[in-house]
C-alpha cells in the first residue's frame, strides 16, 4: 500500500467556517493516518484469530482487546501530541491518553484525539513562558518535572472527566438509535450511526445496542436486519471509490489498498480518516447507509448473526438461504449512493491545490566547456 501523505495542522488554510472545518478534519486525520499500519495489524489479527475469524485461535485472539483498548488510542494520542509540540508533546499526549483509556469502557479513540493535542498545547505554552527563565544547569530537571506534573494532571482528569463524558455521549447516541429502531424508522438510524462510526464509536453502538436487539429478533425469526446497520461495507466502499475518482490526487494511489482492507477484509476503520479529512463526506456515508437499510427492508432480508469482521465474505456467510439477492442489492445500493454523493461533494469543494500540478519542464543538459591547455605550457 502506498504511503499516505501526512496532513499538517495548517492544512486547508483560509478563513471562514468551511476552512475551519477542513483544518479540523485534516488535523484529526493527521493523528490517524501515520498509524494506519497499526490499524491494519489489529484488523488482520482480528479477522484471523477471533472465534468467528478465518483461523480461530484462543491464544492469539488475546491480542485483539489490548490492541484496540490500549495500543491504538495511545498511538493516536502520541501522534497528536507530537504534531503540536514535537517529542515532548508526543510523550505527554501518550500519558494523557492513558487517563481517558482507563476512565472509559469503550475504545477511546475520540478521547485520544482530544487529550493528546490538548495536553501538548498546554505543555508548549508552559515551555514558551518558562524555558528562557530556567537557570543554567536546571533545564533537564524543569523539563522532566513539568512534563510529569502536567501529564499526570491530564491523566487524572481523563479518568475523572473526559472518559465519563465520552461514555455519556456514547450512551445517548445508543439511546437515539434504540428510539429510531422502536419507531420503525430504521433508515434514519444512519444519521446517528455513520457519524458515530467515523468517531470510532461503531463498536459501542453495534455491540451495545444493535447486537443485543438483533439477537432477540434472530431467536424469534431466524434473522435480523439490525445486524446490517453498522456492518454494511457498502457506504465505506462508496466513499473510498469517490476518493479514487474525485479525491485529492496525492491520496488516490492509497485507495485501492484501503478498498481491499475495508470491503474484503472487513476493517471499516481504514476509511474513517478519509472522511475526517473531508468531513462533508459524512453526508455520503449517511445517504449510502440509509439507502442500504431501505433496500434491506424492502426485500425483507437479514443476517443470522453479526458479521465479524464486516467484510462482504462475512456478510455472505451469515446470510440465510434465499436472502442473498436482497443482501447483495442492499450493499451495492449503499455503495452506489455513497459513491455518487461523495463524488459530487468532492468535485464541488475541490481546492485548486488539489489538482494535479503540472510537471516541471526537463532541464536542459548542461555542457561544461573545457579549455585545452597548450602542450608544454
Amino acid at each position: 500500500m502506498t504511503d499516505i501523505p501526512m496532513m499538517s495542522p495548517g492544512a486547508a488554510a483560509g478563513g471562514g467556517l468551511k476552512a475551519a472545518v477542513q483544518r479540523g478534519g485534516s488535523f484529526l486525520a493527521s493523528m490517524v493516518m501515520p498509524n494506519i499500519g497499526a490499524f491494519i495489524a489489529w484488523g488482520l489479527i482480528t479477522a484471523l484469530f477471533i472465534p468467528t475469524g478465518w483461523i480461530p485461535s484462543e491464544e492469539l485472539g488475546q491480542l485483539v482487546s489490548p490492541m484496540i483498548t490500549y495500543l491504538l488510542p495511545l498511538l493516536i494520542g502520541y501522534t497528536g501530541g507530537r504534531l503540536v509540540h514535537g517529542q515532548r508533546g508526543a510523550v505527554i499526549g501518550a500519558v494523557a491518553t492513558m487517563g481517558v483509556v482507563v476512565g472509559s469502557e469503550v475504545p477511546m479513540f475520540l478521547g485520544a484525539m482530544i487529550v493528546g493535542p490538548l495536553s501538548a498545547l498546554v505543555l508548549r505554552a508552559f515551555d514558551s513562558r518558562v524555558r528562557h527563565r530556567v537557570p543554567t544547569g536546571f533545564e533537564m530537571l524543569v523539563d522532566n518535572f513539568s512534563l510529569g506534573i502536567i501529564g499526570g494532571l491530564f491523566a487524572v482528569g481523563g479518568v475523572e472527566g473526559i472518559g465519563p463524558v465520552v461514555n455519556f455521549l456514547t450512551d445517548h447516541l445508543a439511546d437515539g438509535v434504540d428510539e429510531l429502531v422502536d419507531a420503525n424508522l430504521l433508515p434514519l438510524v444512519s444519521i446517528i450511526v455513520e457519524p458515530a462510526k467515523v468517531l470510532f464509536l461503531n463498536n459501542a453502538i453495534n455491540h451495545g445496542v444493535l447486537g443485543p436487539i438483533g439477537v432477540k429478533e434472530a431467536a424469534e425469526s431466524g434473522k435480523s436486519v439490525l445486524f446490517m446497520v453498522e456492518t454494511n461495507p457498502g457506504p465505506g466502499l462508496g466513499v473510498l471509490l469517490a476518493y479514487w475518482v474525485a479525491g485529492p490526487r496525492a491520496l488516490r494511489p492509497t485507495v485501492p489498498g484501503a478498498i481491499i482492507i475495508q470491503f474484503l477484509g472487513g476493517i471499516h476503520e481504514i476509511y474513517f480518516p478519509y472522511i475526517l479529512m473531508k468531513p462533508k463526506l459524512i453526508l455520503a456515508a449517511i445517504c449510502g447507509g440509509a439507502t442500504g437499510l431501505l433496500v434491506f427492508k424492502i426485500f425483507g432480508v437479514g443476517l443470522v448473526a453479526t458479521p465479524s469482521p464486516g467484510s462482504i465474505f462475512a456478510y455472505l456467510a451469515e446470510t440465510p438461504k434465499g436472502d442473498h439477492v436482497g443482501v447483495l442489492l442492499g450493499v451495492a445500493a449503499a455503495a452506489g449512493v455513497s459513491f455518487t454523493v461523495g463524488s459530487v461533494l468532492l468535485r464541488l469543494g475541490r481546492e485548486p491545490e488539489e489538482e494535479e500540478a503540472p510537471a516541471p519542464a526537463p532541464e536542459e543538459p548542461r555542457t561544461t566547456r573545457t579549455t585545452a591547455t597548450p602542450v608544454g605550457a
